[in-house]
């Protein structure tokens, strides 16, 4: 076990260094010498001074080699910092920690509603393949996959703030706020996760631990509930962990429409004002915990599944 942990914690260290190499070259990657980026971030004007160009340059260290550059880069980095925005003229890192708290409250509330209906309902269906209940999570699932979310926010906020009045059309100002993006975040992660529940409890319930649980007189949700949903929820644990990293950066329609101050609208305003600090924080802080997520993902995994234990014992 303890090998597997540090395979892929030294696996979660190599992507890391892999992830700062590209996040440094990204005002190189991007069209136009960095320089007279920052330069015209910073006085709002297309035309520049070349004089002002060649000091700025010198002042960040922008003469020097790109090895220089990226060690320099990487140094302040591990110690948090990441300079300025070019347009708040803020810290980027109390930047990213804010939006960072705001995007995993939101991913969080979203997964955990689709958790708490996926599950039972999932598991409900696989009981009575073909029965009505998962006739029914059939079509509420393939439904539910097709309605993007960019039409499914601008019709819960016309429904339940325009029109009954029950929550808030945006912002970010208590849990009152934090429901119908939640609940809009919620609605294709709900439809996966009661599909995979489905499937997973459908070849757990034909196992031969369960005929032999059954064969001891406990009844089908007895048997369901001690011996059946640990196993069918092993994939379902893959598949949060899949979505959470997913949804850390890439609520940008959500946070955007509900004008909510998270990770995904702090990107998009960045893109927008070519402001190259938080481009970087913000691609590494999400790709850092996405792989962070998903490495304690398949620690999880192989904690609940012994036979994943002995696969990587035996490697």
């Amino acid at each position: 076990m303890w090998l597997f942990v540090t395979r892929r914690l030294a696996v979660l260290l190599l992507t890391l260094l892999v992830v700062s190499v590209f996040a440094f070259l990204i005002p190189y990657l991007s069209d136009g010498d960095p320089a007279v980026l920052v330069l015209r971030s910073r006085v709002a004007d297309f035309q520049v001074d070349q004089a002002a160009v060649e000091a700025l340059r010198q002042q960040l260290g922008l003469d020097r080699s790109l090895l220089a550059q990226y060690l320099s880069w990487l140094n302040a980095a591990l110690h948090g910092d990441f300079g300025y925005s070019y347009t708040s003229r803020a810290p980027v890192i109390d930047q990213i920690g804010r939006a960072l708290l705001v995007s995993i409250t939101l991913a969080m509330s979203a997964l955990g509603i689709a958790i708490v209906i996926a599950v039972p309902l999932g598991t409900a269906a696989a009981t009575r393949p073909g029965g009505p209940i998962d006739t029914a999570a059939t079509f509420v699932t393939q439904t539910l996959v097709a309605i993007p979310e960019y039409w499914m926010a601008p019709m819960g906020i016309l429904v339940f703030a325009l029109y009954l009045g029950w929550l808030p059309s945006a912002g970010w100002d208590g849990m009152s706020s934090l429901v119908l993006p939640a609940m809009v975040l919620a609605l294709r992660p709900l439809a996966y996760f009661t599909r995979v529940t489905r499937a997973a409890m459908m070849d757990v319930l034909q196992a031969p631990y369960i005929t032999a649980a059954r064969s001891r007189g406990l009844s089908m949700t007895q048997t369901v509930l001690r011996h059946g949903v640990r196993n069918g929820a092993i994939p379902v644990v893959t598949l949060f962990a899949l979505w959470l990293a997913g949804l850390l950066g890439g609520s940008v329609v959500v946070e955007v429409i509900f004008a909510i101050p998270g990770m995904g609208r702090l990107i998009y305003e960045a893109v927008i004002n070519k402001d190259i600090p938080v481009l970087q924080a913000s691609f590494v802080a999400i790709v850092a915990l996405s792989v962070l997520i998903n490495t304690l993902a398949d620690i999880l995994y192989a904690v609940l599944n012994p036979m994943v234990r002995m696969a990587h014992a035996h490697a």
